[in-house]
């Protein structure tokens, strides 16, 4: 009997034991595993581009490289610039020479100077009146933009200003300066040394410089190709300004609001932990992934892009390096 007793004791223990590795197994396999959810880090950027048209005609600065804000970028050839600002200088200085020659007199040379440039001026507004014309036909018939054909009336009304001009001028040397001619001289000569300035504040936008402190991502054209006014030259990521973007389903936010902290791990760090606090949290329609989450009584959910700021700097973190959220279901 004591034997039997025994053998069923032990039968039992056995059973209890099968029945606890049993209902452990259970538990650990039913358990609700963590979900990870990956992001993604991110950079303030800025485009370098130019106002004004050009050839790229040197880099200073090469794709990775450390910048600081104010260092040269770019150099651009400009030989519209170059044009303009000769051009500007000529104006001046018949200006000063039309001013020179209301204080001192009209000499007989003079006097046929202003008539050659008088004619002169009505040659150019018969040039740009017939262009004006072509222009004005082409337009009606929708062949060209509005832009162009404001280019060219504009050019024609220019036309028109100047053989004015040309004409006051000549018959001022004609009758002799009177004191009202001797103001509009001076206003003429301010108002070219004004063309002079502005054009020759365009030469700072032949050299292109950083905005901000950073690092060089892209660079778009190659030296010595046409870049247009506004195009984008160059990027620069400022690395002092980053943040952590994760694309998350509305049912796997769980009261998730601006303010929380995260625990994060950055792979392409070792791995490394680090901690960050949510400050922007919305909706991104145009991303949206609609799933149904039950078959009864299905709802569909949306996507929400939630940001997430370092409470402190990482050493060695670079746009588009991989972010793993730890979140229990």
């Amino acid at each position: 009997m004591s034997k039997k007793n025994y053998n069923l004791l032990i039968g039992v223990a056995a059973l209890i034991a099968i029945l606890l590795t049993i209902a452990i197994v259970g538990y650990i396999v039913s358990r609700p595993q963590p979900i990870v959810i990956q992001g993604e880090a991110e950079a303030t950027e800025y485009r370098v581009s130019g106002k004004v048209p050009g050839r790229i005609e040197e880099f200073r600065a090469v794709e990775g490289q450390l910048v600081r804000k104010g260092d040269t970028l770019v150099l651009i050839d400009s030989p519209e610039i170059r044009s303009k600002i000769a051009e500007a200088h000529a104006a001046k200085a018949a200006a000063v020479a039309q001013r020179n020659k209301a204080y001192n007199g009209a000499q007989k040379e003079d006097i046929a100077a202003a008539y050659e440039q008088w004619q002169k001026a009505i040659v150019g507004e018969d040039v740009m009146r017939k262009s004006y014309d072509r222009m004005k036909t082409l337009h009606d018939q929708k062949v060209v933009s509005d832009q162009k054909f404001d280019e060219v009336e504009a050019q024609y009304n220019a036309a028109l200003a100047t053989t004015k001009m040309a004409k006051s001028v000549y018959d001022k040397a004609v009758a002799g300066a009177r004191q009202e001619d001797k103001d509009a001289a001076v206003a003429l000569v301010e108002r070219a040394e004004a063309a002079v300035d502005l054009v020759n504040s365009y030469l700072d936008e032949i050299t292109l410089v950083s905005p901000a402190d950073g690092v060089v991502s892209d660079r778009y054209p190659k030296v010595g190709e046409l870049v247009g006014q506004g195009s984008p030259i160059m990027t620069i990521q400022d690395l002092d300004d980053m943040w952590f973007t994760f694309n998350i389903r509305e049912d796997r936010l769980k009261g998730m609001q601006s303010g929380d902290r995260l625990d994060l791990t950055i792979p392409a760090l070792d791995g490394r932990k680090v901690s960050a606090t949510v400050y922007y949290l919305a909706v991104r329609e145009s991303y949206a992934t609609w799933k149904a989450t039950k078959e009864i009584g299905e709802f569909d959910t949306k996507t929400f892009e939630v940001r997430a700021r370092p409470d402190a700097p990482v050493e060695g973190l670079r746009p588009g390096m991989s972010v793993i959220m730890t979140k229990n279901e």
